[in-house]
């Protein structure tokens, strides 16, 4: 079974490179998650796209706790996630990629833990009481550094740390809050990353995120957002990604 996951954000529908192909519809007591099991790097993985076929699914309204779980019962214990975001810090300009090493989480309304001592069907309340994780340190620093030695060893432009400020969604920033996500500290932005993070952890999951910047936060441009240019440095950013996740799960030592 696979021991290694990795979550596909936009513009990563398949992981080029990964054979073996069978594809699995995972019911969980929160939901169904569709699932590619393959192999990629020598590495048995498994493969999810968190906005479904056709990026149809919207970042708010994604079933996390479906896809985590899903993951989990597989016996997945190392998980990659990509992610598209907006650079907020200068330097973290389009088509740059980066791995995060903390988290702010800007969202509402998502259901954000198993721990929620509400049962699903088949659970008893027991089993799942509140609980209170450690998510000081929200991603693995293993994973992270076996993301930066692919990166440093591909010569690939990269940051190697950076707050990852989490909307709602789907709409982008408003240049305000732009504004605001800065004077908190953030570098990138996105809608994903959480709860999808801390679901991880309260599972023993290790996780980590490569995130691809694919455009100037709002407000830090004079051009408006232009959904045709973040189409094209998806599209050669993510032939990047898949290199650096070939090279990263012949690392991971499971």
């Amino acid at each position: 079974m696979p021991r290694i996951g990795i979550i596909g954000g936009s513009g990563l529908q398949a992981l080029s490179g990964m054979s073996q192909l069978k594809h699995m519809d995972c019911e969980t007591p929160y939901g169904s998650a569709s699932i590619s099991v393959g192999e990629l790097g020598g590495q048995d993985v498994a493969f999810l796209t968190r906005h479904g076929a056709g990026h149809s699914i919207a970042p708010h309204a994604i079933n996390y706790r479906a896809n985590i779980r899903a993951l989990s019962d597989l016996g997945v214990e190392n998980v990659i996630a990509v992610n598209a975001v907006g650079g907020i810090r200068a330097d973290f300009l389009p088509g740059h990629l980066v791995v995060p090493d903390q988290i702010i989480d800007y969202t509402w309304g998502r259901e954000s833990t198993f721990y929620d001592g509400r049962p699903s069907p088949n659970q008893a309340a027991e089993e799942i009481s509140v609980q209170h994780i450690d998510f000081s340190e929200p991603y693995d620093e293993r994973l992270r550094c076996i993301l930066l030695s692919v990166l440093a060893a591909l010569d690939m432009p990269h940051g190697y740390d950076g707050v990852y400020a989490c909307t709602q969604g789907p709409r982008f920033e408003t240049a305000a809050e732009i504004r605001r996500l800065q004077r908190d500290g953030c570098d990138l932005v996105g809608m994903t990353g959480m709860p999808e993070a801390a679901l991880a952890r309260e599972l023993n999951i290790a996780y980590a995120s490569l995130c691809l910047v694919v455009n100037p936060a709002p407000g830090l441009q004079a051009e408006a957002i232009s959904l045709e240019a973040i189409m094209a440095v998806l599209a050669e950013g993510m032939t990047q990604v898949n290199t650096v996740l070939s090279s990263s799960v012949k690392n991971i030592v499971c």
